[in-house]
């Protein structure tokens, strides 16, 4: 077809479902729905399915309800003729299909937009599954999005859905799709996945044959499984569904926190169960973490689980890319309302989806986007919740994931340690004053952002900045002298070095200078006039 009849047949499936406002104001957008968006997608055969399924994996650059309808799509198409598809594999490759393979299965196990996937066996008995494109299809896409690049600008900002940028939503479908289209990428993607995982006993992914792949062409090991969400088959093989439930999610998450790459679309028929392990398959979709997202990742959930409300603001701002003027305030408000409503309750209850979505909410409202790394790690932790909660609904998939990012922060098991009271007191000090730095630091930017107003004047500066230093002074002095009995106290407890009459002499010794110490802080405030002020007011 050519791309005028295609441009005017993609109008006609748009005006028909409610969308022709974006081309003429005259035309009534009453209908428009995301419902009837799918439709019109689903109407525009396969190319525009695949694109609607790509745009469902970006919860950033697309609203919510748009975003769960996009994600019904089944990406399926008819059937490619084995005359098409064997002259793509043999142009590709150079070489002749028979001199590959001893057996080729002419009918495809399945068949969709971008390709389709046939069984075959190698001449050494391996059995394989072998991708192949469907003929001219990038030159097909290509055509379909540029097309919505048009219908795009005719609009002249008449779309009132809530995107960031049009345009660059397109763009981002433009390189997404691109990278789709070329199985080479998805086959280093494949063996980046199974280096991670050599030691990961429960977790595999099929062999890739190299010398029969290409950009259009993959030829894989072919798994012989069965869907994670077959019940029926977990309890014939007699396998656990709860063990591998509690497998699947640990999987994600040592591929989060631990590799930075991850599988970014795992439904059920992405995951079989062959040979007591979990096999991930179709890399099309992947995700990878760079060192300071996954360490914000990691802050983040320990955030979620001790409810540091500062944190998430923390973490939102560090990897959130401005889209206007953001109010800390505000943001810290809204994480608050988040936190209250949400995390005052048992982790159990809590579901990701309903968790991330409202976080999705809550950056767009402040002039915030996620990165793109992001917001595919979301929708695939969103997709791995519903997969086990078919397998396993007793499984609370934020406390395995909390779990698992404590256990990787040994600091902060100290909360768990069961010591005595002086030792927990002293650790609760230490970190409460080891805030006091970022404490004042958050206080001044509340101020700055507007979250804080404070109102003063200022009478003789000279006399009110020689006077705060003195307070500094004395405030670190006594800081110094706390720690420094505190010190004392676990070295006692301890009878750590020289030891007298059942006392450490070390520890007495912190004790004297701890004494020494506070004598000469005392004789300072004294003689700075600490107590001026209250014999004022007596003679008055």
């Amino acid at each position: 077809m050519k791309s005028r009849e295609r441009f005017q047949e993609i109008i006609k499936v748009f005006v028909s479902y409610g969308f022709g406002y974006l081309i003429d104001s005259k035309f009534n957008s009453s209908k428009r729905s995301p419902s009837n968006l799918r439709m019109a997608f689903e109407e525009l055969g396969p190319t525009f399915i695949k694109i609607g399924q790509i745009l469902s994996t970006r919860p950033d650059l697309l609203p919510e309800e748009y975003i769960n309808e996009l994600i019904k799509l089944q990406d399926s198409a008819p059937k490619e003729s084995y005359e098409n598809i064997r002259s793509v594999f043999e142009e590709s490759l150079n070489k002749n299909l028979e001199e590959c393979f001893i057996y080729f299965s002419k009918e495809p196990t399945a068949s969709a937009s971008i390709a389709q996937v046939h069984e075959a066996i190698l001449n050494d008995g391996r059995a394989v599954i072998v991708k192949i494109q469907r003929p001219d299809i990038y030159n097909i896409m290509k055509t379909d999005i540029d097309i919505l690049k048009k219908i795009i600008k005719l609009s002249k900002g008449r779309i009132d859905i809530n995107i960031v940028d049009p345009l660059a939503v397109i763009e981002e479908l433009e390189s997404t799709t691109e990278k789709e289209l070329d199985f080479i990428d998805e086959s280093k993607s494949i063996v980046k996945f199974k280096k991670n995982n050599e030691n990961t006993v429960p977790v595999y992914a099929p062999d890739v044959i190299f010398g029969l792949c290409s950009e259009k062409v993959l030829t894989l090991e072919y798994i012989n499984g069965f869907k994670i969400n077959n019940m029926q088959m977990i309890k014939k093989e007699g396998y656990s569904n709860k063990e591998i439930a509690k497998k699947l999610a640990l999987s994600y998450c040592k591929q989060i926190f631990d590799d930075g790459f991850f599988h970014g679309d795992p439904h059920p028929g992405n995951l079989l169960i062959c040979n007591g392990k979990i096999c991930f398959i179709d890399f099309g979709i992947t995700g990878e973490l760079d060192e300071s997202l996954k360490e914000w990742l990691n802050k983040a959930m320990l955030a979620v689980a001790t409810g540091d409300k500062s944190k998430i603001v923390d973490f939102i701002l560090a990897i959130g890319i401005k889209r206007g003027k953001v109010n800390k305030g505000n943001l810290y408000e809204d994480v608050s309302y988040l936190f209250t409503t949400y995390l005052n309750t048992s982790l159990k209850n809590i579901k990701v989806a309903v968790l991330l979505e409202e976080m999705f909410s809550i950056v767009e409202n402040n002039n915030i986007q996620f990165p793109k790394e992001l917001a595919i790690l979301f929708r695939g932790l969103i997709i791995l919740e519903g997969v086990i909660a078919e397998v396993d609904p007793q499984l609370d998939i934020i406390s395995v994931i909390t779990s698992f990012v404590k256990g990787k922060n040994k600091l902060f098991l100290l909360k768990d340690i069961n010591e005595e009271e002086l030792v927990l007191s002293a650790y609760s000090f230490l970190r409460d004053a080891s805030r006091v730095p970022t404490k004042t630091i958050e206080a001044l930017s509340s101020i700055s952002d507007g979250r804080a107003k404070v109102n003063f004047t200022i009478a003789d500066l000279e006399k009110s900045v020689d006077h705060i230093s003195n307070m500094v002074n004395r405030l670190v002095g006594a800081l110094l002298i706390s720690s420094l009995i505190i010190a004392s106290s676990l070295i006692i407890s301890n009878n750590v070095g020289p030891i007298y009459k059942g006392i450490s002499l070390i520890g007495i010794a912190g004790y004297i200078i701890s004494a020494i110490f506070a004598i000469f802080l005392l004789i300072a405030v004294v003689r700075d006039g600490g107590f001026r002020s209250k014999k004022k007011k007596r003679k008055s």
